[in-house]
């Protein structure tokens, strides 16, 4: 751009200072402009390494100020490292003190503790009352069956002294018997009857009587059933037996007939028959034989 020469008339009167001033104020209002733009976009763009300059033109003259001196560009801030986050602390939170319901609550818990405990407790006495009690009435039970058995053992045993005794009484008895018979018999002997040939202790004989056999066999004859016809004459003897009461205790052919029909129709006859009648003296023979024709 080409400047004229102007003439001094137009020109402003001159103030020394004044415009040398101006210029620097206005310099130095751009330079810290352009350091606050600086400042404020550093941290975001790398300053560039080339160095931009600008050229001012202004109608008046100026007078060129010094270069402002750059101050050296900054290094970019390096990010702070995080913070480490905190671990959260874990605490207790102590009980709160218990409101006063709770406290009554807790408080008639335990007092149900205790009842309940007491309870048991005088469950278990009671128990154990119950099974000492039990224990002396089986004690009891048990002496009073050891009493009862000894008694029983005693009753028996007073029962078989009574029955040894009353069969020593019987056999005295019968001793006594046996000594009045024999004392009969030998009062029987001191008033014999018998001939003065006979050599027995009776104080008579013992032989029947001669109607004796006849009245025998008239007491067993009608007793005599045939059941069948028998040929001939077939002849049994018999010993018979008898008790004193001439009760017949037993008979036995002593001499078949040879007709077996014949010989248990006798037989027969004579268990009909039963007791036999007493001889003329009053006495039935011990044993005697008789003779059984099937005619006479």
């Amino acid at each position: 751009m080409a400047t004229g020469t102007l003439q001094p008339s137009l020109l402003p009167p001159e103030q020394r200072g004044g415009l040398l001033g101006a210029g620097a104020l206005a310099l130095l209002a751009h330079a810290l402009l352009i350091a606050a733009l600086a400042l404020g976009l550093n941290w975001r763009i790398r300053t560039p390494d080339s160095v931009v300059s600008a050229e001012l033109w202004s109608a008046l003259p100026q007078v060129a100020a010094p270069a402002p001196v750059e101050p050296p560009p900054q290094p970019a801030p390096r990010p702070a490292p995080p913070a480490p986050t905190p671990r959260p602390v874990e605490r207790r939170a102590e009980p709160a003190p218990p409101a006063p319901d709770a406290q009554i609550a807790i408080e008639k818990a335990e007092r149900q503790r205790r009842q309940h405990a007491l309870e048991e407790e005088q469950k278990r006495a009671a128990l154990k009352l119950a099974e000492r009690k039990k224990a002396e009435l089986l004690k009891a039970e048990h002496e009073q069956a050891e009493k009862d058995k000894a008694e029983k053992l005693k009753q028996a045993q007073h029962e078989k002294d009574l029955a040894r005794q009353k069969e020593a009484k019987a056999e005295e008895e019968r001793l006594a018997k046996l000594r009045e018979a024999n004392l009969k018999r030998i009062l029987g002997q001191a008033n014999a009857q018998g001939a003065p040939t006979a050599t027995g202790h009776a104080a008579r004989d013992a032989a029947p009587s001669q109607a004796y056999a006849g009245r025998i066999k008239a007491r067993i004859k009608p007793n005599i059933v045939l059941t069948a016809d028998v040929e001939g004459n077939p002849t049994t003897e018999v010993e018979v037996r008898c008790a004193v009461d001439g009760t017949i205790i037993g008979r036995r052919v002593v001499k078949p007939s040879g007709n077996t029909l014949w010989d248990d129709t006798v037989l027969r006859a004579i268990d009909r028959t039963e007791v036999l009648p007493r001889d003329v003296d009053g006495r039935v023979p011990s044993t005697m034989t008789l003779v059984f024709p099937r005619r006479e």
